[in-house]
């Protein structure tokens, strides 16, 4: 995909950090841009600053959490440009930090509510209407590189972020065939306000087993004053979706991490000569399912 032209790019998370940015970028190539995002006063100036460089740009107050304000939402995309959206960007996050033994389960619901379910119900609002269209387009959805690891200070945001990463795998390969492209973008710092996150944190999911304050806001704020800057992160996104790239990670003081993580992982796995005919069985075995699945599905679509 390289033409944009009269695209619909619809952008949960749009109204700052790395959403506006994409809708920066985005809008820029050609699309139309509809900005998504729970802070009601950031939705209209994000889109007034759109329109004043003569973007075609539409808000929609939305907190991603509401399956049925999200089904809202893409009946007002249809109604307002006459079609869903070809480009989908599962970017809005929320992070809070805390040692996991002292996490409540209000802390697990709105970390995994927002960042895994939020994504969810993203792909489930819009997949069929893509697929309906049939006119192809991109999903970028945002991960994180702690989606790739463990961490004891954000065990629940990196437990989310593993799942989306996996999902979006998953999406992947099965939206190929309907001309649907998928990434999953794992960016590390971003220069962004999510550091204020807590802010928009529902009140009834308030009670926390970690310290919240301004001290800690302000000393996250800057950390990620030194992050990537979103309209950067957002053209190597776009680099990488014009690639078909399944995974976006530009940030290179990263790869010697991945490296040694991913390397403890394949040296745990057994050498093939420690039980070659188990691996023998179980790999035919797998393949045989396959095969049967395959027969059952299509007996299924000639029914």
């Amino acid at each position: 995909m390289t033409d944009y032209t009269g695209q619909v790019a619809f952008i949960t998370g749009g109204a700052s950090g790395a959403g506006f940015g994409q809708a920066t970028v985005f809008a820029e190539a050609g699309c139309k841009i509809v900005i998504a995002d729970i802070r009601r006063a950031a939705v209209d100036e994000a889109t007034v600053r759109l329109r004043a460089q003569g973007v075609t740009a539409h808000g929609i107050h939305l907190d991603v959490t509401d399956r049925a304000a999200y089904a809202r939402a893409a009946d007002e995309v249809e109604r307002v440009f006459g079609k869903p959206p070809e480009l989908l960007f599962n970017t809005a996050g929320v992070n809070t930090f805390g040692p996991v033994e002292k996490s409540t389960y209000e802390d697990f619901d709105w970390l995994v509510g927002v960042n895994f379910w939020g994504v969810v119900n993203g792909m489930m609002t819009f997949v069929p209407r893509m697929i309906a269209a049939g006119r192809g387009g991109y999903i970028v959805t945002t991960s994180s590189m702690g989606g790739f690891m463990g961490s004891a200070a954000a065990a629940i945001y990196s437990a989310a972020k593993a799942a989306v990463i996996n999902l979006m795998e998953s999406y992947r390969l099965a939206l190929e065939k309907y001309g649907i492209g998928v990434s999953v973008l794992c960016p590390a710092n971003i220069r962004s306000n999510i550091a204020e996150a807590t802010r928009v944190r529902p009140a009834h999911l308030s009670h926390t087993g970690y310290v919240v304050n301004e001290e800690v806001i302000e000393s996250l704020r800057r950390i990620h004053s030194h992050g990537l800057d979103p309209v950067v992160l957002a053209r190597r996104t776009k680099e990488a979706m014009e690639a078909r790239q399944l995974y976006i990670i530009p940030y290179p003081e990263q790869k010697e991490p991945l490296v040694e993580h991913f390397k403890q992982i394949v040296d745990s796995v057994l050498p093939l000569e420690a039980d070659p005919e188990g691996a023998r069985q179980r790999t035919e075995a797998l393949q045989n399912w396959i095969k049967d699945r395959q027969a059952i599905t299509s007996r299924g679509k000639s029914d």
